[in-house]
């Protein structure tokens, strides 16, 4: 053992022990994302060579296989059912992931706050709060995100597209996660419940705004001094407030428009 920091993933501390080595990692020349290995390297690549689009709704997969999975969201198609909500899902491992909804379990915890999720992808896509990395560029709008698939659904703020309609009152959305959340308004649906007190919320995100009361976590982290919040809300007003960020920004408005 060199150090003690501890990772929930094997891949994500084979590519920490590389620190140690002085091994070489593989780096996306596109966005920057390292990578442990060139097979992965290359998997990689096809997001931003579109070689595994989807032809719905312009999201990129990795792998042809990756692109099939994604396929059975827009056919319909959901043969895994929950046995507690009957909640349909596309394949065994998102039943499963769902199922930890259910029993709290929560296997991956971040190693900066200790805040758990239920599934790998949301404590990557958490570790980027502490880090700020946004690798994923809009080339019209130069805005930046964490995720390929944010980055996708952002395109369509650019192209008007909504590929995905609500069969109830035929209102359309441009991501299937809001229309997700749109159905639940008709139906009233809660199946996110929290463990620690049992209550339940019609969203993931509402569930996870809630679970910090918590557990204390403060996820978001003041890049200018040592200081954490709970809420996005909070940190936005410390950097208004203590470190004059938003004014600034708001004076060069003001002198550029005069």
């Amino acid at each position: 053992m060199v150090c003690d920091k501890r990772f929930t993933q094997r891949g994500n501390l084979n590519v920490h022990k590389l620190t140690h080595s002085g091994g070489k990692t593989y780096s996306c020349t596109e966005c920057g994302k390292r990578l442990i290995s060139q097979n992965s390297l290359n998997q990689h690549k096809n997001i931003h060579t579109s070689r595994y689009k989807c032809t719905e709704c312009g999201q990129c997969c990795q792998s042809d296989n990756a692109l099939a999975k994604h396929r059975q969201s827009h056919l319909g198609r959901r043969p895994f059912q929950c046995n507690v909500c009957s909640k349909r899902f596309t394949s065994s491992h998102y039943l499963v992931v769902h199922n930890r909804i259910h029993s709290g379990e929560k296997p991956y915890k971040c190693y900066m706050c200790k805040m758990a999720y239920v599934a790998a992808g949301d404590l990557n896509t958490h570790l980027k709060v502490h880090t700020g990395e946004k690798p994923y560029k809009c080339k019209l709008c130069d805005k930046t995100f964490s995720q390929s698939g944010s980055l996708s659904t952002h395109m369509r703020v650019h192209t008007g597209d909504k590929p995905y309609t609500c069969s109830v009152c035929n209102k359309s959305f441009s991501s299937r996660g809001n229309l997700n959340s749109h159905n639940r308004f008709h139906s009233n649906s809660k199946p996110h419940q929290c463990p620690h007190c049992g209550k339940q919320f019609k969203t993931n995100c509402e569930l996870k705004r809630h679970v910090r009361i918590h557990t204390g976590a403060k996820p978001y982290s003041c890049r200018h001094c040592s200081s954490s919040f709970t809420w996005l809300d909070q940190l936005k007003r410390h950097l208004l407030e203590s470190h004059n960020e938003g004014r600034l920004s708001e004076k060069v408005q003001l002198k550029s428009s005069a």
